[in-house]
């Protein structure tokens, strides 16, 4: 496991390119072979590049060769904050394992061996008391079973999960939308230092970047691929708590669901999820009874040597699962349908064709055939049986 390089300025140039997100950035060093190559490279060179067209390739060359590291570089010391490129000591491996992770990340203290079976809690801003109760209740209970606290540092769920796991003397991981030169919300720098000493603040944007509305849901993706488990708590039907429990979905993570009254707008995401086949937990013990029935995922190195998702890519590449699953029983005649059409994995297109269904008909089935762990998605949008 190689330790941050002396080119870490090559891997904050990078980072620091609007656009080149994390998959056009494992394309430049898949193409160039490192990020001192794939600095240099000229604009002829980048169009040669799949989806960098004549003007992005320009404005990369450009960028790349007048970005400015040393500011960033300041920054850093003057925050406490560590750059760890993917496929470096200090990389979560439970990231690194998922597709298209972010190619560096920033830290305000350490990932730790220990919280490789770390669970998200995660829920709406505007909370009511019954859900930050509920919230402080499952985190000191997970933290007291040593197992560490994911959430984002937002108001309502997120905060009192943090704060709780804090108070039981446990580890608590913030990730955050923006830089963590500035943190958002305000109110909670307090809060974020006290994780700093007691976890970490993570994020993937660069450090003086404001945090905006289209960069949460990516942020989103990271919290579910620290974690073995997200558990949802209070979600209104348009949280962005289900965009987090459709990620962890994705990348094969629990999903548990706090459930709430049934008149009550603020669990109507909730219930669904419950409704679709989510875990319906009401404590910290009903989560680790049910992970303990559950086998705890294996990273092991290859985390660490990934620049891009090869690791679901070669799922994907699986025509059949190694073991045939059996049919499961009472399946729904829709879900029946897809389940005949997956003997061998197929991609969405495919199953709209072959079942007739439309595609949010298709998309509803499969959603809860994932939560009732039937299928499992792969890269490329392909599903295949469990």
């Amino acid at each position: 496991m190689p330790h941050p390089p002396d080119s870490i300025d090559d891997h904050l140039a990078l980072a620091l390119i609007p656009g080149l997100g994390p998959k056009l950035t494992a394309a430049l060093l898949e193409a160039f072979g490192s990020p001192s190559s794939a600095r240099r490279a000229t604009a002829n060179q980048l169009r040669s590049i799949p989806h960098i067209g004549e003007k992005l390739a320009e404005s990369f060359a450009v960028a790349l060769q007048s970005v400015n590291v040393a500011a960033e570089k300041d920054l850093l010391a003057r925050h406490n904050v560590r750059p760890v490129p993917l496929g470096y000591a200090g990389y979560p491996p439970p990231l690194a394992s998922v597709t298209s992770p972010p190619p560096l990340l920033y830290f305000r203290g350490d990932w730790q061996p220990s919280d490789t079976g770390a669970v998200a809690i995660v829920g709406s801003r505007s909370c009511t008391g019954y859900g930050k109760r509920i919230a402080e209740q499952i985190a000191k209970g997970l933290v007291r079973a040593n197992i560490t606290v994911v959430s984002g540092l937002a108001r309502g769920i997120d905060g009192a999960a943090h704060r709780a796991a804090r108070d039981a003397g446990g580890r608590t991981i913030a990730v955050l939308a923006g830089g963590l030169s500035e943190i958002y919300p305000p109110e909670h720098s307090d809060l974020a230092n006290e994780i700093a000493a007691c976890g970490a603040l993570i994020s993937e944007t660069p450090m003086t970047v404001a945090p905006q509305p289209g960069m949460f849901p990516a942020r989103n993706r990271i919290i579910s691929g620290l974690c073995r488990a997200v558990v949802v708590i209070e979600a209104n039907a348009r949280s962005g708590a289900l965009i987090t429990a459709r990620h962890a979905l994705e990348q094969g993570r629990e999903v548990f669901a706090v459930p709430g009254n049934v008149d009550s707008a603020a669990s109507a995401g909730c219930l669904e999820l419950i409704r679709n086949g989510a875990r319906l937990v009401r404590s910290s013990e009903d989560i680790l009874d049910d992970l303990k029935g559950i086998a705890k995922p294996e990273y092991g190195a290859m985390a660490y040597s990934q620049r891009e998702s090869s690791l679901l890519e070669a799922q994907a590449g699986k025509s059949k699962p190694e073991h045939p699953a059996e049919k499961p029983p009472n399946l729904e005649p829709l879900q029946q349908r897809i389940w005949d059409c997956l003997e061998e994995k197929q991609h969405a297109d495919v199953l709209t064709r072959e079942t007739g269904l439309s595609v949010g008909d298709l998309a509803r089935a499969l959603t809860q055939m994932e939560l009732k762990r039937l299928v499992r998605r792969l890269p490329g949008n392909y599903y295949q049986r469990r």
